[in-house]
């Protein structure tokens, strides 16, 4: 059996007002919607920092500025059936363009993979079925 791995990721909190920009997700064997905010992997010989700006431009498209760490989660889950861990460095940055915070919902690509995010009020994210991932990223909200 191969070794499982620690998987580096970031992922950014935009922010406009009480509301945050997320794609929902679906956990098929649990039968749970999810959401998170956008992000990804950290390549080898990255920094994180570096990461996140490269994952916004690739995913939207998009120029960011003012980045800046809010706090590192280790986050141990299950996904699909798969057990998962992931080290998330999670950042607050802004959108070059101000025309982001004017639409309700984005394209996003990802590879070959194209969804939707939201902008979504923090209200509404604790009063639904939808939880937020990882969990204790309530604690830097």
């Amino acid at each position: 059996m191969a070794k499982r791995k620690i998987r580096p990721i970031a992922i950014c909190l935009f922010r406009q007002g009480d509301r945050i920009l997320v794609h929902e997700g679906y956990d098929a064997t649990k039968g749970e919607a999810f959401c998170r905010p956008l992000g990804g992997g950290i390549d080898f010989g990255e920094t994180s920092q570096q990461a996140i700006a490269r994952e916004i431009q690739e995913e939207l498209g998009a120029e960011i500025t003012h980045i800046q760490l809010l706090g590192i989660l280790e986050s141990i889950f299950t996904y699909n059936g798969e057990p998962m861990h992931e080290l998330v460095f999670v950042y607050d940055a802004e959108f070059v363009d101000s025309a982001w915070y004017q639409q309700e919902a984005v394209q996003v690509t990802e590879g070959k993979r194209q969804f939707e995010a939201r902008w979504r009020s923090l209200s509404e994210l604790s009063g639904t079925h939808i939880c937020l991932v990882p969990e204790q990223l309530w604690e830097l909200l």
